[in-house]
């Protein structure tokens, strides 16, 4: 093997090991791991923004006012995304009533024709037990996301407190145990 080669070669499997630690970006790898946004001073307030769920109703995040929201922006092709959701599906498990509810943006182009399927026929496995998605999705559009300063990558998760203001931001894969401490803080 040529020294040309062995350098492409290394130059390949250095990226594709920084794309397994870093969130998707319009159907390709973020270059960067997951980053937590917080705010010092007051916590700014979640915008006023309205979803579609997959029945065509509106959902609009003031109506979950009251609950700690974890508002979590993903794909059906995006594998951080698919990494995250059995966390959120446990998450939802053990703390719906108490409060507290996830809330999936799908991100997909395609729309309900590829989410809604998806919610409907896939399975994680959830501490070895098989389960579907638990918690409301909802389809996301650019203009929603750009009210909250826009998506550098997916997944990219919202923690809003039970007064609507956002608490923590997570771009690109969040970590398990940082999101379950900061949502077990605000119950």
């Amino acid at each position: 093997m040529t020294r040309v080669v062995k350098i492409v070669l290394f130059v390949i499997v250095a990226a594709v090991i920084a794309a397994a630690f870093s969130g998707c970006n319009s159907k390709s790898w973020l270059n960067a791991s997951a980053q937590e946004g917080s705010t010092k001073g007051p916590l700014p307030t979640a915008p006023e923004v309205t979803f579609k769920d997959l029945d065509g109703k509106e959902v609009a995040l003031s109506s979950l006012k009251g609950k700690v929201v974890v508002l979590n922006f993903w794909a059906t092709w995006c594998e951080p995304c698919q990494v995250e959701i059995p966390w959120m599906i446990d998450l939802q498990q053990k703390n719906s009533e108490k409060g507290f509810t996830i809330l999936g943006a799908a991100m997909d182009d395609e729309g309900k024709s590829i989410v809604q399927p998806y919610v409907q026929n896939t399975e994680f496995d959830v501490d070895g037990t098989k389960m579907k998605m638990n918690y409301p999705i909802v389809l996301g559009t650019d203009d929603i996301a750009s009210k909250f300063g826009g998506l550098i990558g997916l997944p990219t998760t919202i923690v809003i407190t039970r007064d609507g203001k956002i608490a923590k931001r997570f771009i690109g894969l969040a970590n398990r145990d940082q999101l379950e401490k900061q949502v077990h803080a605000l119950l």
